[in-house]
């Protein structure tokens, strides 16, 4: 995609394990257009986390990246030293991360973590300034000034999480990547959360990864959705094509097993269980839960092609499947 504002290349994490090499990540490649939405879902332990943390170049041992690429507006984060890749941290690309909770220092006010943030980039300010500033960022994901001299603990989970997309957004980056940033949160603080995220990418002009595994709350929030599957992207697409033709039998597996008001009745799941990633089937990694697959599903894995306009699948049967 021409103008990228984050390119992804071919990008590959493993984790070291005593039986055996564990590849997380299996070659992804994907752009990200300057304010667009991208979502990447799929089941727990698919990659989407690892991957998310791999562009932010914050995997540590046993994981390490093998090899691929991430560009960040002409820049590339892998060529960076570990000085430079922390200086670009916040300032060009910023996480959300899952757990407010775990992320938030316990013992540490909620301005004084924002003022880290800020002095870690080198920005010095005036008392006066400083509370404006952290006091103007507190307003702007819908929190009190107040909240700037409570603790964690004194927070709601909903606040927390507001208070992260705080830090995340004091030197607004052009990239912000939310890590399942609604996962242990009711549905209405989930939708509060969600709205607050979605009104602070719109005032920055930033782009938005969103990782996550709830395809209801992706198709409300996002452009376009990614579905990955052991470690690899199996189909992208605008999201309201996906929703309604999916191309690849784990994206139709996937929305298949949404409630609906207009079906009701037993929940229908996926069969089988997803492979584990050092052991992985021979051919298309799906291929053991499909109820679709052939011959070739089971000796060769579908490499990503494209199917219509800004669609690609790794499926040797997307005709039949949509």
């Amino acid at each position: 995609m021409s103008g990228a504002i984050l390119e992804v290349r071919d990008l590959r994490v493993s984790f070291d394990h005593p039986l055996g090499l564990v590849r997380a990540v299996d070659g992804v490649s994907f752009s990200l257009a300057p304010g667009e939405r991208l979502g990447l879902a799929g089941e727990s332990g698919c990659g989407k986390s690892t991957m998310a943390l791999a562009i932010l170049r914050m995997i540590g041992p046993p994981g390490h990246i093998d090899g691929g690429s991430v560009w960040l507006d002409g820049t590339e984060l892998s060529a960076l030293d570990d000085e430079a890749m922390r200086r670009l941290r916040l300032a060009g690309i910023a996480l959300v991360p899952q757990g407010s909770m775990n992320s938030l220092n316990p013992v540490m006010r909620i301005g004084r973590q924002i003022e880290d943030a800020l002095a870690d980039h080198n920005v010095s300010l005036p008392r006066s300034e400083l509370d404006a500033r952290i006091a103007d960022l507190l307003s702007t994901v819908g929190l009190r000034p107040v909240v700037a001299r409570m603790y964690p603990h004194e927070l709601s989970g909903g606040m927390k999480q507001r208070a992260c997309i705080a830090i995340a957004i004091c030197l607004r980056p052009r990239v912000i990547i939310a890590d399942e940033p609604t996962s242990a949160l009711d549905v209405v603080v989930q939708r509060q959360v969600m709205e607050t995220l979605a009104r602070v990418q719109r005032d920055l002009g930033a782009a938005v990864i969103l990782v996550g595994h709830d395809m209801g709350l992706m198709a409300q929030f996002v452009d376009r959705l990614g579905i990955m599957y052991a470690g690899r992207l199996v189909e992208v697409a605008p999201v309201g094509r996906m929703v309604t033709v999916p191309r690849h039998p784990y994206t139709r597996a996937l929305i298949s097993s949404l409630p609906s008001l207009d079906h009701k009745g037993g929940l229908q799941g996926i069969p089988g269980l997803a492979p584990l990633l050092r052991d992985l089937p021979s051919g298309c990694a799906f291929h053991p839960r499909c109820t679709l697959a052939c011959d070739r599903c089971r000796s060769e894995a579908p490499a990503l092609r494209p199917m219509g306009e800004n669609a690609v699948v790794a499926c040797h049967l997307a005709e039949t499947v949509a």
